[in-house]
This record gives C-alpha cells, structure tokens and sequence, in this order.
C-alpha cells in the first residue's frame, strides 16, 4: 500500500513537473493525456516532409539552372550552390539561437517558413520573366561563353536564393526538435520512442526527396524551372498548414532567454579565477551535488548535472598508500608534491574572505552552469569529424550530377532520366531501408546491447562514416572508365553505373545523419535542444563550404602554365574528376580513424544517462556506489577504476571513495 502511494506521488510530481516545463498554444501547463506524443509529432514530421520536397527540388538541380539559365562557369556554379547550401545549414545555428532564448520553436518555423515561402516566390518570378534572366545561349555549344548574370539580374537572383537559404537554414534544427519536445523524456514508453522518431523524421526526410528528385525535378525539366520553383512554393504552403493544423496538441517549450549568458559567465569566472586553488573534494564547490539521481528528468537536468573530471590537466600526485601500485611508483620517483589544476572548474570556487558577500553570476557559477559548457566542449570534435562526410555528399549534389548529363540517360526510347533524379536512387532504396532498420535490426541489437536505441548513437555515426568512403571509391572508378569510353572508344556510358555511389552513401547517410541528430538532441540540456540540434546541420554547412575551398584549392595546386587544373574545364572530359574523388575517398577514411580516436575519447555526463531501461555502460562506475558520496581529501589519490562506455573499457583517474 505504501508503496503505491509512493509511486503515484512519484507519478503525480513528475506529471506536474512536466506541466511547469511545456506549455499549450495559450501558455497553460500542458495536460500529459491530451498534448504531445506521437499524434502531434506526425504535424511536424509533416512540414518536415513538404518543406524538404521543396528544398530539395530547388537545391538537387540548383547547378543545371545556375549554369545553363544564369550562364556561370560550371566551377563558379559548383561554388554557387555550395556556398548555398552551405548558408543554409550555418543558418540553423541562428533559429536554433533565436528559437530557445526568445521565440519558441513553433513561433521561430512559422515566421521563417514565411521567409522561404517569399524566396521560392521570387526564383519562380524570375524563371518565369525573360527579362529578368541574361538573353538565352547554349553554355554547352557555345563553349561557355554567353553573357553572365549581372547587375539587377544577378541581384534578384542572390536575394532570392539567400531568403530560401535563410528560412530554410533557421526552420530545419525546430523541426526535429520541436517533434522531439512531443515526447516526455521522465515517461518511460515516451522515452522509448524518441529514438523511433527520429527515424520516423528521417523517414519523412527521404520521402520528401524521393518526390523532389523524381516528380518535381521532372516538372522542372519537362515544364520549365518557373513552374518547377512555383511546385517548391506550393509544397511549402502544404507543409506550413500542416504545421499549424497541430497547434492544439502541441506541448511548447517556452524560450527561457539567452542561452550564451550562463555559456559566457563560466568563461569570465574561470579567467577571473584562474589562479585559485580547486578544493581537493568536489563538493565543496558551489552547487556540486553528491546524490546521483535514480532518474533524471529534463526539468532536473541543468539543476542536477554532477560533476565530472573533464578537462582537467596538470599531474595529480600519489599518496603514501597507493605506493604498492605499479602505475603509482614511476611517479613517485620524480615528484614530490601534489598538483591539480582544473580551470573550468575553478568558476566555482569560492572566495573565502571571512566575508558572507555575495559573489556576481559572472564571478561565482554553480557545477551545472560548468559541466553544461564541458558537455558543449566536448560534442565539438565528434561534430568535426563529420565535416569531411558532407563534403562528400556535395559532390553528390553537383560533380555527380553534372557526370550524369554526360552519360547516356534514356531509360527507353522516348523516356530520358534527368541527371538530377539520380539523387532519388538512394531515397528509393531508404524508403524500405529505414523501416526495415526500425522493425527488425533494432529489436534484434536491442536484445544483444540492451539499449532502447538498439546501438549507442556514437556507434551509428562511425559506421556511417566509414560506408562513406566506399562511395567516393566507387564515384572514382566510374568515372576514370566514363571518360575512357568516351575519349578512347567514343562511347557514351549508362548513367546507372553511376547509381552505385548515391547507393552506397544513402546507407551510410541513415547510420550518420540520424545518429548525429540522436546525439545531439540527447546531449542537449533544458533550452538548448534546437541550437545543439542547429550543430548538426552546421556540419552540412562547412562541409559544403569545405567542398567549395578544396575545389578552387585542387585547381590552383594542379594547373601550370601549359594546363588547367584537374576541374578547371567546364567539360568533364577534360577534367580529372576521377583524381577529385580518390581524394576524398583517401580523406575519409582518415577522418574515420579521427572519429574512432575521439568518440572513445568522449564519456557521457552521468546525469544524461538513458532513463530506462538503466544502461550502465553509459554511466562512470565511480559514481554508482552510494548516494552520499564522502571523499576522503587524506586519500586522495590514483584510483585505477574500469570504466565501460560505449567503445570498451578504459582507464580514469577518480578521488578514492571510502565505503
């Protein structure tokens, strides 16, 4: 009987917990039974579908328009529309910014999908008005030299391409996480389908593709790029009413201001700071808590983070005790103090005056405020390494296709595939791959590692970025045997051998993209889930950019006086595109080692443990024996304690703990 009444109170604070947190369309708490779940995550995923048609039939054959309508040179259009795509995703830290200090997730989409609505309006205008465009040549025939795009011309063009880049770039990172917030992380089946969703969010994502590189980018070719850019504007309106059509199931997250000030103030103390002296037991430091935390809400996480022995350097020396330790004794034969430095940590120290003042925010932060900036610190490298993979899919979006209009495209005798619509091979392909992966690889991996997820989200980056390096293998060997039939035998080569590298990377886009936004979200704390959400799409962003410097790079590196550089030449024939590719391919695989190095580096926060089921191996065995944790400061010393995490067992230095 005690024991039910301790669970409904449990059940009834956790439930009122969640109301003070989330919020309805009028600003009242939101009602668990009535707000949130599945049902209304399908609006969003909703507008995440038709709001990705749309992108993506304008991005995916971008370069065609760009080169053959607005006459660039094809290595300026390359640029043109990395440097695009590139805006888009950098943007999505903005609206990730914007979305959790000021205006809400739901505010921030439908402001900005406004914004891309007014752009794909103005592409189509100018498509459809002659005037506005340079006078019609052949880039082709004419050996690519018709008028270029200037003044005016050029102008509308850019302000048009740039309001798509900035609606799209600040609408995409409060997709994901304005479906996400639907689900309650303290409740335990809501937990559980977290995981679905983002792969249901994947799932609407490769619909919307598959449309766009079949469907629209046949209007475009077909019915001209005016029609095609106005389809774009239709599939956008589609996906705002969407959007809206959930408003009253939505549970909202209120913006709870700048989420850089707590960010900043830990800097400045820890400067201010830096030549104190960090106490020997960590929880003499302000707001350190000892208890660890059966189950961590979200509400709890930015109160209740406990502290952790990142980033700390300097030598912690030995005690008289742990002489018997080999590891110990080497060091003990060249030291002969302690020293321990932990400069983040030093922002909450106290100073002790014998005074009772109070010390500013911007001199005196809680462990939370700390660890909230360790946890931002240590997601960087594991976003880096994921810079080389979407300069990857790049190529994809501009070389790949543009090697594709110098194949052969006829399906049968009166149907040509548009180059373009090979991008719609892999979404085809994912369209029965994702359900297949939810249905029966997770249950199955669930049952080996014991994890909701099936396998850890680390785990599914890496084997998407090593599948992605196969894919540059194969773009390379195609394309050194195109040019051969074409060169040497005068033939021209089915555009289906080109199929095998948008294969082979849409795989490893489901492992990587999906795992990195999982990551991410789970990673993020309290009013932070759409800008931790925005770093993944900035990995697209200087991925793009990266592919944009390495192109003119390559060229200025491999021309000479007496020939171009390998993608100099708006002919692909006389390029050396299939050298471009063994790059890349030899780029990423050694980025793949890269992430292996710090994807074991990186340890999980104990506090953003999975809540259920209780995995141990994301959580320090150092902090799991008892709740009221007394460090010994006469034992401090060189503990050796195993520590499983996502990638084996390693080795951390921790305080003795007296049992």
């Amino acid at each position: 009987m005690l024991d039910a009444e301790e669970g409904t109170r449990k059940n009834s604070s956790r439930e009122s917990m969640t109301d003070q947190t989330s919020v309805d369309w009028k600003g009242r708490p939101c009602k668990p039974n009535k707000h949130g779940g599945m049902p209304a995550a399908l609006f969003v995923l909703g507008l995440q579908a038709f709001e990705m048609m749309a992108i993506a039939a304008v991005g995916n054959n971008l370069i065609t328009y760009v080169f053959l309508e607005m006459h660039f040179p094809l290595s300026k259009s390359d640029n043109i529309v990395s440097n695009c795509v590139g805006t888009v995703f950098l943007l999505s830290l903005v609206g990730g910014f914007l979305s959790d200090s000021y205006l809400g997730s739901f505010a921030t989409m439908f402001i900005f999908g406004l914004v891309e609505l007014s752009g794909f309006i103005l592409l189509s205008v100018q498509a459809h008005v002659p005037q506005l465009r340079p006078p019609k040549c052949n880039m082709v025939s004419s050996g690519g030299h018709c008028l270029e795009a200037k003044g005016y011309k050029a102008f509308l063009f850019f302000v048009a391409l740039y309001l798509v880049a900035l609606g799209s770039g600040c609408l995409k990172p409060n997709i994901i996480s304005h479906g996400a917030n639907q689900f309650r992380k303290d409740d335990a089946k809501q937990s559980k389908k977290l995981s679905t969703y983002f792969n249901y969010a994947y799932f609407a994502f490769c619909t919307g593709e598959l449309f766009a590189l079949t469907l629209l980018v046949w209007v475009q070719t077909h019915s001209g790029m005016d029609v095609g850019f106005g389809v774009s504007a239709a599939a956008m309106t589609v996906g705002l009413i969407c959007l809206i059509s959930g408003t009253l199931l939505y549970r909202n997250k209120p913006p709870q201001g700048s989420i850089f000030t707590p960010i900043a103030q830990v800097f400045v103390a820890a400067i201010t700071k830096r030549k104190q002296i960090c106490p020997s037991r960590s929880e003499m430091l302000r707001g350190s808590e000892n208890i660890v935390p059966e189950r961590v809400s979200p509400s709890s996480k930015v109160a209740s983070l406990l502290h952790t022995e990142k980033f700390r350097w300097g030598i912690m020396f030995p005690t008289l005790e742990d002489t018997s330790s080999k590891l110990c004794l080497p060091l003990l034969l060249k030291v002969k103090g302690r020293l321990r430095r932990k400069f983040l940590d030093k922002a909450c120290v106290r100073i002790q005056d014998g005074t009772e003042i109070s010390e500013s925010p911007w001199r005196l932060c809680t462990v939370s405020q700390v660890e909230q900036v360790k946890i931002l610190i240590s997601v960087v490298p594991i976003f880096a390494c994921t810079i080389i993979f979407n300069t990857i899919l790049a190529q994809l979006q501009t070389f790949s296709v543009q090697q594709g209009s110098s194949m052969n495209t006829k399906l049968t005798r009166n149907f040509e595939i548009p180059p373009a619509s090979l991008q719609s091979i892999p979404y085809i392909m994912l369209i029965f791959a994702v359900p297949l992966y939810e249905t029966t690889f997770v249950p199955l991996a669930r049952k080996i590692t014991k994890r909701d997820s099936g396998i850890s989200p680390l785990q599914r980056v890496g084997i998407g970025l090593f599948i992605a390096t196969f894919s540059m293998v194969s773009a390379a060997l195609v394309e050194k045997k195109r040019r051969k039939y074409a060169l040497m035998l005068d033939k021209t080569l089915s555009i289906f051998w080109i199929a095998p590298q948008f294969l082979i990377f849409g795989l490893s886009e489901m492992f990587t993209a999906v795992g990195l936004i999982e990551f991410f979200y789970k990673q993020a704390l309290e009013g932070m889930e759409s800008f931790l959400t925005a770093m993944t799409y900035c990995s697209y962003s200087f991925g793009f950019y990266l592919s944009s410097l390495l192109v003119s790079l390559v060229n200025k590196v491999t021309s000479s006086s007496s020939q171009g550089g390998w993608l100099s030449d708006n002919d692909l024939n006389n390029d050396k595109l299939d050298r471009f590719y063994w790059l890349l391919a030899a780029l990423s695989l050694i980025n793949f080692f890269n992430y292996l190095f710090w994807s074991r580096w990186y340890s999980y926060n104990p506090s953003l443990s999975p809540t259920t089921p209780h995995d141990p191996s994301e959580q320090d065995l150092e902090s799991v024996p008892t709740k009221h944790a007394e460090t010994d400061s006469s034992t401090i010393g060189l503990q050796k304690v195993k520590k499983r995490s996502d990638h084996g067992w390693s080795f951390k230095e921790t305080d003795s703990v007296k049992r």
